[in-house]
Parts: structure tokens; sequence; C-alpha cells
């Protein structure tokens, strides 16, 4: 006696837990590029501007001016009369050195030109000030 013969059902591919490793690994590499951004300075809320540049510096130092008018050089507290040597310190035998300037939108025009003025006084040393793109 012969059965009757199925009838064929096409093959398929299932491809929901195709779907789910894709997303699994996007979701990995979505978090792990949040952490490639290291910030050597102290959170502050910087000015915004439109034509900020992007600089490029092996070894950036950087000086925050928070909102109480505090200075930190790579977020160690300093004050501003010890502020030239430690950059002189850091920057080492290095002819030229990069030092950004993280100051908060609201910190004094005469404490971010203070800190300014000081950094100057490191023969080498540029300056960057931070901001933010709108």
């Amino acid at each position: 006696m012969r059965l009757p013969d199925e009838p064929d059902i096409p093959a398929q591919i299932n491809i929901v837990p195709m779907i789910d490793v894709i997303f699994a690994i996007l979701t990995f590499f979505i978090m792990s590029t949040l952490f490639l951004n290291r910030s050597e300075g102290l959170p502050v809320n910087l000015p915004k501007a439109g034509t900020a540049k992007t600089q490029s510096s092996a070894t950036p130092i950087t000086v925050t001016i928070d909102s109480a008018g505090d200075v930190s050089l790579n977020r160690q507290p300093v004050t501003l009369d010890t502020l030239p040597t430690r950059v002189q310190q850091l920057k080492g035998k290095n002819t030229e050195v990069v030092v950004i300037i993280n100051a908060d939108q609201s910190a004094t025009h005469g404490q971010v030109v203070v800190v300014m003025d000081k950094v100057r006084q490191v023969p080498g040393a540029k300056l960057a000030i931070a901001t933010q793109k709108p």
C-alpha cells in the first residue's frame, strides 16, 4: 500500500534569530563607541560655537575652570600661582604642547583671561578653548 505523498513545503530560513544577533552586535558597538571619547577635563557646561575646529595633539593638557572659578589641571586642583610650573612639568621635553581650556560658560571672562595669561608664560604652550557645536 502506498501512502499519499505529503505536499512539498518549500524550505524556509528563519531569520528572527539572526536579527536578534545583529541587534545585539549593534548594541555592543554603540555602547563601546560611547566610551571612546575620553576627556581629561572635569564636566562643565561648555559654550557653543558654530566655527569650532578639532585640535590634534599627541598629549593635550586640559585646564578646567568651573562655574565657581576653581581651576584644575588634568582633573587635579591647582592654584593660579602653581599653574605655569605644573604645565611645564607636564610638557616635559616636548617643544610644543596644546593646552585645552575647558571653561564653564558661567565662568567669568576675567578668570579665563588670567588662566590664559598664566599658561602663556610656558614657552611652547599653544592655547585652545573647548566648545561644543550647537
